[in-house]
């Protein structure tokens, strides 16, 4: 299978208000690789904000350290210390801080004890809001920062505990020690913009703060730049089309373009489909990657997955689901074109994958918040960013040794090695990996879901944590739990974790007072 080259006949995929809420133009663009690299950035741009940064997020961990020890400004390296040093050295600067209300759920005790202490010791210049403002069920997943509306971040990181990685993702890295413990290898990717990409992402943070609080903020008045110096620019004056989910609490102002963007960049792909993501669950991602499988000259299709969703509640709903997907989009792969993933590092060990990344024939790109999982498509809110070459061999260029880069770190290969072994595999990626993957070291391991027992398939197929549509969660909860329990055959795990997701909607509804 030949490299593949942009193409003049392949329609666009971004189109303003189908498949983005808008285009715009970018002086500077870099997607960052793994959070170390991203919280240095972040923190650099921050210490040279004037006016305003925007912080919007599933989670902060306000005791989460940016730089590990690796930076040499003098700076505070814990994230609400060096929020309060970053106000304190400039009496104009304002910081404001939005997450989403349910994260305090998962976390409480970190969540309200880091709230609490920000609360006490914050400067007043520090705002820090919880959003409510969502459907029951629904998350805020966007992660965005902007920095005076001339340098913006968007991706799939949050800044909280348990990112910080760098690309070697080694074993038992002291740098990640959290609460005493040492968590797992974390991939995860985001994207820095500058130009009048930022400043529609800071529109676009202010809408999200008069949303949740009722609040307009000012609009920042800016020139110049505060990009990173440790941070070399991909690319140069390039169109980026951002794209959003968004579901109101009740009437009109849903958003889907994600789910457009997903589907029409896989359906344009003639030579090759690059997916990193923490999830596969969404039967119409799912649907129109069979269609790509079942064509006679279609493109390859390599899929990196974590081994298995990150909390035990994830994985059984999330990966059941996901077993499902894999499973069918397998018995439609006759052509031999699909391959399906997770990474291991040097010692064997899991890599957790949480980046939100497609790559189409390297002439389109995405990254961003979303996941392949209904919910991202439909009801939770999400922010993507995607650039096409626009015939454009440089652009083409930089997205080609981004997807080499990212199979090197995976494979523990050169972008080099890499290239030459694509071209001994006639530019197959699915080949080209299983010619290259050991048995040891750092690899990629074909993904092999387990077979699901009848409380799995049950809960797979009630589409309970990720829904294609929104539902008031008490029908969807009462309505498994009577089938369930008509089943004699499905084993008490169903009905635990039935509860636990009750417990999870009704914390969230007495919270909002529904």
């Amino acid at each position: 299978m030949p490299e593949s080259l942009p193409r003049s006949d392949v329609q666009p995929v971004l189109v303003e208000g189908d498949t983005c809420w808008r285009k715009v133009r970018a002086s500077r663009a870099t997607f960052i690789v793994d959070a170390a690299d991203y919280f240095a950035a972040a923190k650099e741009a921050i210490l040279r904000a004037e006016r305003c940064v925007y912080l919007i997020g599933w989670e902060f961990d306000l005791a989460t350290k940016l730089t590990r020890g690796s930076g040499q400004d003098g700076t505070p390296d814990q994230l609400r210390q060096f929020l309060n040093h970053a106000v304190k050295s400039r009496p104009d600067l304002e910081i404001f801080i939005l997450q989403w209300d349910g994260a305090m759920l998962f976390n409480i005790a970190r969540q309200l004890g880091s709230y609490l202490l920000l609360k006490m010791q914050a400067k007043p210049q520090i705002h820090f809001r919880l959003d409510s403002k969502h459907p029951a069920g629904a998350c805020h997943h966007q992660k965005i920062v902007v920095i005076d509306d001339v340098l913006a971040f968007c991706g799939g990181i949050d800044m909280t505990s348990g990112r910080w990685d760098t690309s070697h993702h080694l074993s038992g890295d002291e740098r990640r020690e959290r609460d005493g413990e040492t968590p797992v290898p974390w991939h995860d990717m985001t994207l820095a913009v500058e130009g009048e990409a930022a400043k529609a992402l800071g529109e676009l943070a202010r809408w999200r703060w008069k949303n949740a609080t009722g609040h307009d903020l000012p609009v920042p008045d800016r020139q110049g730049t505060i990009w990173p110096t440790g941070l070399s620019a991909d690319c140069e004056d390039v169109t980026l089309g951002i794209a959003r989910t968004w579901q109101p609490i009740e009437g009109d102002g849903e958003i889907r373009e994600i789910e457009r963007l997903w589907k029409k960049a896989i359906r344009s792909a003639r030579h090759s489909i690059y997916i990193e993501n923490q999830f596969l669950s969404s039967g119409r991602i799912a649907d129109a990657l069979r269609q790509k499988l079942e064509e006679e000259d279609g493109p390859d299709i390599v899929i990196v997955l974590p081994y298995s969703a990150e909390s035990w509640l994830e994985a059984e709903a999330m990966d059941s689901a996901r077993a499902l997907i894999v499973s069918d989009l397998r018995s439609a792969d006759r052509h031999g074109r699909l391959g399906i993933y997770h990474p291991v590092n040097a010692m064997g060990d899991h890599i957790y994958v949480h980046a939100k990344l497609l790559i189409v024939d390297d002439r389109f790109i995405r990254v961003g918040s979303s996941n392949m999982s209904s919910r991202s498509m439909t009801f939770d809110s999400e922010c993507d960013i995607a650039m096409e070459t626009e015939g454009q061999p440089a652009v083409q260029s930089v997205i080609a040794s981004l997807r080499k880069r990212l199979l090197g770190e995976h494979l523990g290969k050169s972008i080099e090695e890499i290239e030459a072994e694509l071209d001994r595999c006639s530019g197959s990626m699915v080949q080209m990996i299983e010619r290259v993957r050991g048995k040891q070291g750092t690899t990629l391991q074909t993904l092999q879901p387990g077979e699901l027992n009848p409380s799995e398939m049950a809960l797979a197929k009630s589409r309970l944590m990720d829904p294609e549509e929104p539902v008031k969660p008490s029908k969807r909860l009462f309505g498994f739990a009577q089938r369930a329990a008509k089943r004699s055959r499905v084993p008490l795990a169903a009905g635990a974790t039935v509860a636990a997701l009750a417990t999870v909607w009704a914390s969230q509804r007495a919270k909002r007072g529904d």
